[in-house]
């Protein structure tokens, strides 16, 4: 899976939980505190993504430092080359 197709996935869940957000808004700086996710829309964004990349096993903890889209798009791609 290319980056591209894993930052669609990140796109498509964070459109999904926060339908006020535009997937053209979602630039690889910010993160999703930014685009007005609370803490359980975070969960929720997170467990949604990796229930479509097929990483259920990644615990939600190694999420806690990914400082923006990039490094989540970055972090997954990882993850699914095998980590």
């Amino acid at each position: 899976m290319t980056d591209e197709q894993i930052r669609g996935v990140v796109h498509q869940s964070i459109v999904r939980v926060l339908p006020r957000v535009r997937s053209n808004e979602i630039a690889g700086h910010l993160n999703l505190r930014e685009l007005g996710a609370d803490s359980v829309d975070r969960v929720e964004i997170l467990t949604s993504i990796l229930d479509s990349l097929r990483l259920q096993k990644t615990p939600l903890a190694k999420f806690a430092d990914i400082r923006n889209i990039d490094a989540l798009v970055a972090f997954l791609a990882g993850e699914v080359a095998g980590g």
